[in-house]
């Protein structure tokens, strides 16, 4: 008997549809809960959709330098927007702030940067949903292919992110 639901179970989880985010709306806030693994989207003060993400393979505590695997904590802004990433399109994240940098610097390393909110690696779109049971990224924090195509239409440069522990 197990031997069918738990096949049953992942195509249910595999292909269940989510909420899609409502048209027309243009996203000014992001914030983000690393502990957890939530994301929610805002237009004018109200919440339009949560999104369950996978972060960096480190997620605990505050992002202090390039390669600890890190997602930031504290106050940015969406930056940029980059179709022909590595990953299924991406949007930029201000990271490092001054802060970081001098931070980053009295331990005498670079702060790095290239912090994004980003689809899958291209290539593994199939993986979908299951990328979320493991965090994996280098210091991102990373959605669905599909949940990036709407956040890369929705959201609007210069919209405020705020990353919770």
């Amino acid at each position: 008997m197990l031997l069918l639901i738990l096949p049953i179970s992942f195509l249910l989880y595999y292909f269940y549809p989510e909420p899609k985010l409502p048209k027309g709306k243009i996203i000014d806030r992001i914030e983000v809960y690393k502990s957890k693994r939530k994301m929610d989207v805002y237009s004018d003060g109200i919440l339009l959709k949560r999104y369950r993400i996978a972060l960096g393979k480190n997620p605990i505590g505050h992002k202090e330098f390039e390669g600890d695997c890190k997602t930031p904590e504290g106050i940015y802004t969406i930056e940029g927007k980059n179709p022909e990433s590595a990953f299924h399109k991406n949007l930029g994240v201000s990271y490092p702030n001054e802060k970081d940098i001098e931070h980053a610097m009295s331990l005498g390393k670079s702060a790095g940067g290239d912090i994004k909110i980003h689809g899958l690696r291209n290539g593994y779109g199939y993986r979908a949903k299951f990328h979320r049971w493991k965090d994996w990224t280098a210091g991102c924090i990373a959605v669905t292919d599909r949940e990036i195509d709407e956040l890369y239409e929705a959201v609007q440069q210069g919209a405020e992110i705020e990353i919770f522990p």
